[in-house]
């Protein structure tokens, strides 16, 4: 298990083990959500543009 200290700014670091399964690189944005369980929710928000490439086949230009 990953964890990670506040500091007195309220900041974290996230763990790398965290960070290389999110593939969350420097300039990636996070969400947290409330589960009506009191568990909190984390998950990436944006990614970048660039791992999108070669997830759509198209036809091939001529």
């Amino acid at each position: 298990m990953a964890e990670a200290t506040i500091t007195s700014k309220g900041q974290i670091t996230i763990p790398k083990e965290v960070r290389d399964r999110l593939r969350l690189k420097p300039g990636h944005r996070v969400e947290f959500y409330f589960d009506p369980n009191g568990l909190v929710i984390f998950r990436p928000r944006t990614g970048d543009v660039r791992e999108l490439r070669g997830l759509l086949k198209g036809p091939k230009p001529a």
